[in-house]
């Protein structure tokens, strides 16, 4: 039996309970064939002591993103993904409302995964661009 889009999208915000998703309230809220799309709300919870989006709140946010997003299209029973590197340029601050992310593929190879992270405001204004490359490796037994 095949989920609907808001199932399936119901059961990956379910896994993320009593992680740092939930901590900083980062929602999956759309994905496609070759992108996730996820929001996280801009509160004083992930402010920097000057009352604007801390960069580091971001990057989680663009970690998550894409990371789900190498995971969703992994065959889990035998393989696992973790990251390996990000980077991320700030270009425009941020005090409240909610940032989105949404991740695209620029490689989606059998062991190594690039995904370009653009983080937009609710009026869609570019925030921050971030990469992150993934890998997949095989579970051991």
């Amino acid at each position: 039996m095949q989920l609907s889009k808001e199932e399936f999208m119901a059961k990956l915000n379910a896994v993320s309970k009593n992680t740092l998703l939930e901590t900083l309230s980062i929602e999956i809220v759309d994905y496609g064939d070759d992108f996730l799309i996820a929001r996280m709300p801009v509160t004083p919870r992930v402010h920097q002591p000057d009352g604007v989006l801390h960069g580091g709140a971001t990057a989680a946010l663009a970690e998550s993103v894409g990371s789900f997003a190498s995971h969703i299209f992994t065959d889990l029973e035998t393989y696992f993904v973790r990251g390996l590197e990000i980077t991320a340029n700030h270009l425009k601050s941020v005090k409240d409302g909610f940032v989105y992310a949404k991740a695209t593929f620029l490689h989606k190879g059998r062991t190594t995964q690039l995904l370009d992270i653009r983080i937009t405001d609710e009026a869609d204004n570019l925030i921050s661009i971030c990469r992150l490359s993934t890998i997949t490796l095989p579970k051991t037994k």
